[in-house]
């Protein structure tokens, strides 16, 4: 009997044992990189226990604006003490006075660190380059003058830029052959998500100090530096924004209290972004739980007005704009009296700038009749369909990129395409008309380049961390398709009109010092607080308009039809514009 139970006690053991080495097999070998559903690096987490590490950069790779200027990291001299100082006898009173401050103060706080941490109180005190030199030169273990990078809270164009996160299943989807820490940063949104896979760190430059089991020094109290292997590494991204012209733009949209919209502002010359704002702001607690995340001036809208400009360029093609026919503007598009406005009968160029929608109804109706494909072409020629940013095969990816952005849509269907009350509609930007503020701005810029139409630029380079280039990207062309030359011009006549009469919709932009052509746009949402629907109101245009230098488009999106004008807020843009132009030069500000 006992040798019966000797037996099955020593089979319950053997099975105990064999599943102990199994388990460490699992731990030791085969998880040790991803252990539990915590997705632990068991090997990071044992050189962590065995060492008091100070981060000076992660790694990650940052943005520029277009003069080199970091954009959401900043670099601060600060002074850094490692924990073990409170054991050891070192040069105290030296290092206080040359940052003036109490030998206390730096005692105390030493005696209360745990790991090692950059000095300030309660802010992280920055150096000065002497401060720096004069401490080094002591050569104290435990104590360092570094530069250290840290991310800004808050960061211009953040939309625009994006955000990151610690989201481990995002890493492994995205990157299965990649060996990367687990903690490593991933791009969420906006660039950080186009440019990721450059922006990946190569290794963190750190501060190392190796320890025992109980926090006492392992090797000596030497401090080793550590950085990435490669010294090109991290990248930056250099972007298309202007820093200064950027956080003025960002002033202004929260001067004129634009909740949900914003602007974006282009530089013709290049057909690059120089400032983009996007409203409401990024909660940064729950990124995902409200709007704020997206990028309104990358989203489909609903355009209204702006729209007609897509109907003049056809009308123009198709001889529909005789100077001498007149439209009867104190009617709807359906013909009935409007009750709302009465314009009386309106040339074609009276109906642009007065924004009749009986004029546009009434055209779009007539190239329906014409081709049924008409005005979907013409907002091809105008590109506002289809992705207007930057695409392109650039190393190993193919159609590369720059933003992640709706494409505009005229129409949901085919059938509607042969509904004239649907194509009046459509005549007006109202209906299933979506487009994204970026691409208004590209059909803006593309009208006063003479019809030449170019992909949109948020970024023009990748650069090595010394600076210099790793991966241009050059202007393109966007599609053989275009307007002619005398049909833009004639735009330009018309974008012109709608600012300079007298009953112009953009009258309000008279007397800018720098002159402004565009068009205005209110749309029905169809979406009602109470009794009064919602709107979108848009101005856009391009200034100034004898030697055209910017493309600008302003939107406020859902709000009263009595409140929320952008015409204000794009004046003062362009005010701001012709300030920064000419600075240091700055005499009697001439009007137009």
């Amino acid at each position: 009997m006992w040798r019966k139970r000797a037996v099955v006690l020593l089979s319950v053991c053997l099975c105990l044992v064999t599943l102990l080495i199994g388990r460490l097999v699992q731990i030791q070998l085969l998880d040790s990189r991803d252990f539990s559903k915590h997705h632990v690096n068991l090997l990071e987490a044992s050189v962590k226990q065995r060492s008091q590490e100070m981060v000076i950069d992660n790694g990650r790779g940052g943005f520029l604006d277009r003069n080199g200027e970091s954009l959401i990291h900043q670099r601060i001299p600060v002074l850094i003490f490692f924990p073990f100082l409170k054991n050891v006898e070192w040069e105290v009173e030296k290092v206080a006075q040359i940052i003036g401050v109490p030998t206390s103060t730096l005692l105390r706080k030493i005696e209360q660190a745990k790991e090692p941490f950059a000095f300030g109180n309660p802010k992280i005190m920055s150096l000065t380059n002497k401060q720096m030199e004069q401490i080094n030169k002591l050569e104290i273990p435990g104590v360092f003058a570094v530069e250290k990078k840290y991310a800004l809270t808050e960061y211009p164009a953040e939309q625009l830029i994006g955000i990151t996160g610690q989201n481990h299943t995002v890493l492994q989807k995205r990157y299965p052959d990649k060996d990367l820490p687990t903690d490593s940063l991933v791009g969420l949104t906006g660039l950080e998500k186009s440019f990721d896979e450059f922006l990946l760190p190569d290794g963190k430059s750190k501060l190392v100090y190796h320890v025992d089991g109980i926090g006492g020094p392992l090797f000596g109290i030497n401090v080793k530096y550590v950085e990435p292997a490669n010294p090109f590494y991290p990248v930056n991204v250099k972007t298309t924004l202007d820093k200064e012209i950027q956080l003025l733009a960002e002033e202004l949209v929260d001067k004129h209290k634009i909740e949900n919209g914003g602007l974006v502002l282009l530089d013709l010359e290049t057909n690059s972004i120089l400032a983009s704002v996007s409203r409401p702001y990024i909660n940064k607690d729950a990124p995902y739980s409200e709007a704020g995340i997206n990028n309104m001036m990358l989203k489909q809208q609903i355009p209204g007005s702006v729209f007609k400009t897509i109907i003049a360029a056809a009308a123009i093609e198709y001889d529909l704009d005789d100077p001498t026919r007149v439209f009867d503007c104190d009617k709807t598009i359906t013909g009935t009296p409007d009750q709302k406005y009465q314009h009386g009968m309106l040339s074609f160029t009276e109906s642009f700038a007065q924004s009749c929608n009986n004029t546009f109804g009434t055209i779009a109706k007539e190239l329906k009749e014409i081709d049924e494909n008409i005005i979907e072409d013409y907002a091809k020629k105008l590109s506002v369909v289809g992705q207007v940013g930057w695409e392109g095969d650039i190393y190993h990816f193919e159609n590369f990129r720059q933003m992640e952005e709706d494409n505009g849509r005229i129409f949901l269907d085919e059938s509607a395409k042969k509904d004239n009350n649907f194509v009046a509609m459509t005549g007006i930007g109202q209906h299933e008309v979506r487009l994204t503020p970026l691409a208004i701005a590209n059909m803006m810029a593309t009208i006063a380049r003479g019809g030449k139409s170019e992909m949109v630029r948020a970024a023009t380079e990748i650069d090595y961390k010394d600076g210099t280039s790793l991966l241009p990207f050059e202007e393109k062309s966007l599609g053989d398709e275009s307007i002619s030359p005398y049909t833009a011009m004639k735009l330009q006549k018309l974008l012109r009109e709608v600012v300079v009469s007298e009953k112009g919709t953009g009258r309000g932009l008279q007397g800018l010092p720098y002159e402004v052509a565009g068009k205005s746009g209110t749309a029905e949402t169809g979406r009602f607080e109470g009794e009064q629907q919602l709107l979108n109101k848009w101005f856009a245009g391009y200034f100034p308009f004898d030697n055209p230098k910017y493309a600008l488009v302003t939107v406020n999106l859902g709000v009263y039809d009595t409140e929320g004008s952008v015409t204000p807020l794009f004046a003062d843009l362009v005010k701001g514009l012709y300030e920064l132009d000419h600075k240091g030069n700055m005499g009697e500000v001439p009007t137009s």
